[in-house]
């Protein structure tokens, strides 16, 4: 599925997204400043949490509680080795049955077992943002 959209969509499309995916393990990958953190803030406000939501860039996972449940945001752009995944327990986060959002999964998706989903965004030349979603396994 392919989504054209501006920042005053983005809510819709994040309801559109959460329609589409059929995995709680949820990649995104984009360009730096294309929307990524954007779009999972209304992601996890979209799932009932009311914790401010920011970018986990030096913490690398941030958990925010939703209707009983537990949402991880990982940003992995300072992760170097599949080695530095495994010291913080990143196996114990994706195989948890909560959502989870992965910034920067490069080194990540080649890791996991099960189903996920993949989130591509890219900016476009009206400054618009294209995104793509794609199931996986």
């Amino acid at each position: 599925m392919v989504i054209q959209y501006t920042l005053n969509d983005v809510e819709a499309v994040a309801k559109t997204l959460l329609e589409t995916v059929d995995s709680k393990i949820i990649l995104f990958e984009g360009e730096m400043g294309v929307g990524k953190t954007t779009l999972i803030k209304t992601l996890i406000k979209l799932l009932g949490s009311n914790d401010v939501v920011s970018s986990p860039t030096f913490s690398i996972v941030n958990e925010y509680i939703a209707e009983n449940q537990s949402i991880y945001h990982f940003d992995l752009y300072r992760i170097e080795d599949e080695d530095e995944l495994y010291d913080f327990g990143i196996d114990t986060y994706i195989y948890n049955n909560n959502f989870v959002f992965v910034e920067w999964p490069e080194l990540l998706k080649p890791l996991i077992q099960d189903k996920y989903s993949v989130v591509k965004i890219t900016l476009s030349e009206n400054t618009s943002r294209t995104i793509s979603i794609e199931n996986i396994k």
